[in-house]
């Protein structure tokens, strides 16, 4: 995995700009398809079947970011390592 302090900059950049990416876009489309759909003239009909879902996946698409954020993926797969390090020479 990344070890150093640029390498684990660079991934928590970057998953900070994708979650970012996808608040936005949540915001601009579900704002846009409301709009349409208040607008429509038969009330709220159908804008809240993309709202909800897509709400769900942003969800854990932000829970995901901050769990990764705090290491716990590093510190698993440090445990993961040492784990299969005390067991590789039993494999042989």
């Amino acid at each position: 995995m990344e070890s150093t302090p640029e390498a684990r900059a660079r991934k928590r950049a970057k998953a900070y700009y994708g979650l970012m990416w996808h608040i936005g876009t949540f915001v601009v489309v579900n704002a846009f398809l409301w709009f349409i759909d208040i607008n429509g003239g038969n009330g709220l009909d159908w804008a809240y079947w993309t709202t909800i879902p897509w709400g769900v996946a942003l969800g854990f698409h932000t829970l995901s970011y901050f769990i990764d954020s705090s290491g716990m993926t590093e510190r698993k797969y440090e445990k993961f390592l040492e784990t299969e390090k005390q067991r590789a020479p039993q494999d042989h």
